[in-house]
């Protein structure tokens, strides 16, 4: 007879469970909330998030530290038919990172249907062979339990269909904070073991010119009209401490452009009287201050780069 009580056997399974480490990737069609879930999962903001599709660029990792994993979250821009040569860089970023993450999560809105832009995304995940998958119901909140009971049942088929083997489906509302704890716990068991990959105390391996910079893109984002979003660049040229400030009263002065394609567009950025660009200035200041731990002078410009986004050059000088 074994003289191990009961209750001592989960704390000595725990002790001997491998430390796991490894990369997810959330996947899906624009604004099915991938970037909301990061910030979640992380517990902060790492991802800029927006109501408009195709509000992220860059993949943007965050990272969750638990004492039994370290999970690093990568998200992709959403995969889209590409219009311009932009467009066709990101899809080419989001398919790259596919093929290097060990598990994937594909995020599937609960208030909207499946459509064609996500069976397009489900095929190509079908032809993943090797990586895991794990299908994410997201927005929960905004559905009643009928219908996201039958939006769980379309997920499923949609696999069946297409020949996914869904690792787990899980229904999750990123604002609420429903089941993000239990979507990192079923995400874990699919690292491979290893040891942490990145120090305690990081959240996001992103520099803090192009966090900034994306922190002033997502303000300018906001009441613009449908059309200027994808037109809309924003590169920190500068960051220094200004000289001359005491030690207990620093100031970091934050020179940054704001680039759009057309010269009509900068008087919507600007507003009247440059109310607008003012709005933009505020909003953002209040979250670099938050994200650097230090007092800000945002100064911002508004630049005409004609067309950047079919413009080869100009978009490797916008950071693409």
């Amino acid at each position: 007879m074994s003289d191990r009580s009961p209750s001592s056997r989960p704390e000595q399974q725990a002790e001997s469970a491998p430390h796991r480490a490894g990369f997810a990737c959330f996947v899906g069609r624009p604004n099915a909330g991938k970037s909301t879930l990061t910030n979640a999962l992380v517990g902060t903001k790492v991802a800029i998030t927006s109501n408009r599709p195709q509000t992220t660029r860059h993949t943007v990792r965050g990272i969750v530290h638990r004492p039994d994993a370290q999970l690093v979250l990568v998200d992709t821009p959403g995969l889209h038919k590409p219009r311009t040569l932009l467009g066709e860089r990101l899809n080419d970023v989001v398919r790259t990172t596919w093929a290097e993450v060990d598990v994937i999560g594909f995020c599937l809105p609960a208030d909207q249907k499946i459509g064609p832009g996500d069976r397009f995304i489900a095929g190509e995940l079908a032809a993943l062979k090797r990586t895991p998958k794990v299908a994410v119901v997201t927005k929960t909140d905004l559905v009643d339990s009928r219908a996201l009971a039958e939006q769980l049942v379309s997920v499923d088929r949609l696999g069946k269909e297409l020949g996914i083997e869904w690792a787990e489906i899980v229904p999750v509302s990123a604002t609420a904070g429903d089941q993000v704890g239990l979507l990192a716990d079923l995400l874990v068991p699919l690292l491979p073991e290893g040891p942490q990959l990145y120090p305690d105390g990081d959240l996001t391996d992103e520099p803090e010119q192009v966090m900034v910079a994306e922190l002033i893109r997502e303000a300018a984002l906001e009441g613009v009209r449908d059309e200027l979003p994808h037109s809309i660049a924003v590169v920190v040229e500068e960051m220094t401490p200004r000289e001359g400030r005491p030690a207990d009263r620093p100031l970091l002065d934050v020179h940054a452009n704001v680039f759009i394609e057309r010269p009509s567009q900068k008087g919507i950025v600007i507003g009247p009287k440059g109310s607008r660009l003012k709005e933009v200035g505020i909003k953002s200041r209040k979250q670099i201050e938050a994200l650097l731990g230090t007092p800000v002078y945002l100064d911002l410009h508004v630049k005409v780069a004609k067309d950047w986004q079919r413009d080869p050059k100009q978009l490797r000088r916008l950071g693409f």
